[in-house]
């Protein structure tokens, strides 16, 4: 029997925990390109930080998804400890909605509601929108179906046979905080430990009280913390203090909440009389107040982790920064986002390649082409790395399932990813040539070289601000004007320079090269070009959705 009773609670956390999966894919479909562009605000103040961990979390339901998501831009140095602190206390206020939406004992609906999302998904058909609601009110039917199952007259008849247990956990709030946060780190969702104690409390006529269900969700708010350390483990220093940041602020607050517990176990009994619903606002309370108290001394803690885990001269950076692979099964969107960083670093990597050009052909010294040349195949070896990382990587993004919107976003950064590595080939024949600027080209042809370059390099520059920013007045700027000048000046400066060669001005054998270098300035235009299309796509989805 207790077999049988151990296998429905493991079946009723299997259906909740897979009921928050497709509520939360159907909310980031339904988000779209929506969601990616929240996720590239998380570089910011740590107040904004706060209300974006608080919305994301509610996108992607589960706040040890956000945090993880957090640790991530940490280790790739796109946020910074305080930002990260602010982002990880809004994640553990969002995640108190999804016990609050349990609170509202529609239990009794769950099976309509799973026959709703049905029936909307039969008649959805090529509707996405629709399919992926349908998708949505299917995860929320499940997600109640599994409360009921974790719940049944068989696990309550174990639970009151064994009273000593409960009133132990009455007794010692430290056990119970314990027990919290072994539940989490079993089930692997402070979601489903909160949904399994809500359940039993609910049904328990009275058998589960506060006293023994309130350390166990305090416990499960530090147990909830044990990914965020797993995927910081083999990450940079600056993500071990984001981590960090997480244990700390939900320990520390624990330890005060229990020190407080009379008070604590006031408000709660003050804000309902069901003890559903008073579970979940332990959990609302704790995560606001915690946040509340902390806020104001953001700065120390980081001060504080920062001397606890200080920071050492960093290694060689690796060639792929931003790819982590952990966002993929978290959040599309953020993974998504982690293409565009990446393709971002790419491009400087690329306008890297043009300067060492420049340094070479307008400053010539045959001593230094050696130098000059390695640290240039160093780039080139770089691009072409990212270029293949970026593939496999989207690879796996669709492999996932993403929504139409965010699709092309990503088709976007991986064709912006190809045109970079075909600028960088373009690149590579330039500094090849770049001995016909040792006495074989007049002034006139290097003047006209230089002219083309630079306003080549301006169409580089141009296009890769315009995608960073999403600037559809740089990118037009791009197609309108710059890649237009390029043309003309290639075609003019060609006919001037066979005129030169024509009239003997320029090395005949040597100087023809200058033919060869004008037209890979062309060719690196219209791949400049191409991505600054690609923004223009990439704008254009934003205004249609």
């Amino acid at each position: 029997m207790q077999i049988y009773t151990f296998l429905n609670i493991a079946g009723g956390v299997a259906l909740f925990l897979y009921g928050i999966k497709l509520m939360s894919e159907a909310l980031q479909f339904i988000a779209g390109d929506k969601m990616r562009k929240l996720i590239g605000t998380l570089t910011k103040t740590p107040l904004r930080g706060i209300f974006v961990g608080i919305l994301v979390t509610v996108l992607i339901q589960s706040s040890t998804g956000t945090t993880v998501m957090t640790v991530s831009f940490v280790n790739t140095g796109l946020l910074n400890l305080n930002q990260a602190i602010g982002i990880i206390m809004g994640a553990n206020i969002g995640t108190t909605v999804t016990a609050q939406i349990i609170a509202f004992k529609i239990e009794a609906f769950a099976l309509p509601l799973v026959a709703l999302g049905m029936i909307m998904s039969i008649f959805a058909k090529n509707k996405k929108q629709l399919s992926y609601l349908a998708s949505g009110i299917i995860g929320l039917g499940l997600l109640f179906l599994g409360m009921q199952t974790m719940a049944s007259k068989e696990v309550v008849g174990i639970i009151s046979q064994h009273t000593d247990i409960i009133m132990m956990l009455s007794h010692n709030p430290l056990t119970g905080v314990l027990t919290g946060m072994i539940l989490t780190i079993l089930i692997q969702s402070s979601a489903a430990t909160i949904g399994l104690v809500m359940a039993i409390a609910a049904n328990s006529n009275g058998l589960i009280g506060l006293d023994a269900a309130v350390p166990i969700i305090l416990g499960d708010n530090i147990g909830t913390t044990l990914t965020a350390i797993v995927v910081a483990m083999g990450a940079t220093r600056p993500a071990k203090q984001a981590a960090a940041a997480h244990v700390l602020f939900n320990l520390i607050g624990t330890v005060i909440f229990l020190l407080a517990f009379p008070i604590y176990r006031e408000i709660i009994i003050w804000s309902s009389p069901d003890i559903g619903r008073q579970i979940a606002n332990a959990h609302t309370i704790f995560n606001i107040l915690n946040t509340v108290i902390f806020f104001p001394f953001v700065p120390l803690l980081a001060k504080l982790i920062s001397t606890m885990i200080p920071l050492r001269p960093e290694d060689k950076a690796e060639d792929v920064m931003y790819l982590d692979h952990n966002l993929i099964s978290i959040s599309s969107a953020s993974a998504v986002e982690a293409v565009k960083d990446e393709l971002m670093h790419m491009g400087r990597i690329v306008q890297t390649q043009f300067d060492i050009i420049s340094e070479t052909f307008f400053t010539y010294d045959a001593s230094k082409l050696d130098e000059r040349r390695k640290r240039f195949d160093n780039c080139e070896e770089s691009v072409n790395k990212i270029t293949r990382a970026i593939s496999e990587y989207a690879s796996e993004i669709w492999q996932r399932g993403v929504s139409d919107e965010v699709s092309t976003v990503l088709g976007c950064y991986v064709n912006a990813s190809l045109d970079l590595e075909r600028i960088g080939d373009r690149a590579e024949n330039l500094i090849e040539r770049c001995d016909v600027m040792d006495n074989y080209l007049s002034v006139e042809a290097v003047d006209e070289f230089k002219d083309m370059f630079d306003t080549t390099r301006l169409a580089l520059d141009t296009s890769l601000q315009s995608m960073r920013d999403e600037n559809a007045v740089q990118a037009w700027q791009v197609i309108r004007e710059i890649e237009r000048k390029i043309d003309n000046q290639e075609r003019r400066y060609r006919k001037a320079h066979i005129d030169r060669l024509n009239r003997g001005e320029c090395d005949p054998e040597k100087g023809v090269n200058f033919i060869t270098l004008l037209s890979n300035l062309e060719r690196i235009g219209d791949h400049s070009n191409n991505i600054a299309g690609y923004t223009l796509d990439i704008i254009q989805l934003g205004v249609r959705s």
